[in-house]
């Protein structure tokens, strides 16, 4: 049994993207997974994922995204917050990632969302991983 699943899809994505794969697979689904890959698509770090739900908890297979000269988009994903050690944030802590270059993803009591948006609402909680 996995310990940390978060963890376990950034790995899985980091090393597709790093054997220049077209797409990954992540199993099984979650609500906090389909969220952070909504919200990795809506900042262009993924191409686009399905949902493919089966009897075994289902699979999401998420569309690796790469300029046209095969750099890919996502340079690294960087776990924060684990199981072991969880870091929160106050509104006016938020990690700058990369000033501004890159996205902290930070599940707040307002639902998961990038830094900036849960610096405009000015909500904390907290961080998951950084993605430049």
């Amino acid at each position: 049994m996995n310990m940390d699943p978060i963890a376990d899809m950034l790995t899985r994505i980091r090393n597709g993207v790093r054997a220049k794969k077209p797409e990954v697979e992540i199993l099984p689904i979650s609500k906090m997974k389909i969220r952070i890959l909504e919200i990795l698509k809506r900042e262009g770090f993924i191409r686009d994922f399905q949902v493919i739900e089966d009897q075994r908890g289902g699979k999401i297979i998420v569309q690796l995204k790469y300029t046209e000269d095969g750099t890919p988009v996502i340079t690294d994903l960087q776990r924060v917050s684990k199981p072991s050690r969880r870091i929160y944030v106050d509104a006016d802590h938020i990690p700058w990632v990369k000033n501004g270059l890159g996205i902290a993803v930070i599940s707040t009591s307002q639902g998961i969302m990038t830094d900036r948006e849960a610096r405009k609402r000015r909500v904390g909680g907290e961080v998951l991983f950084y993605a430049w």
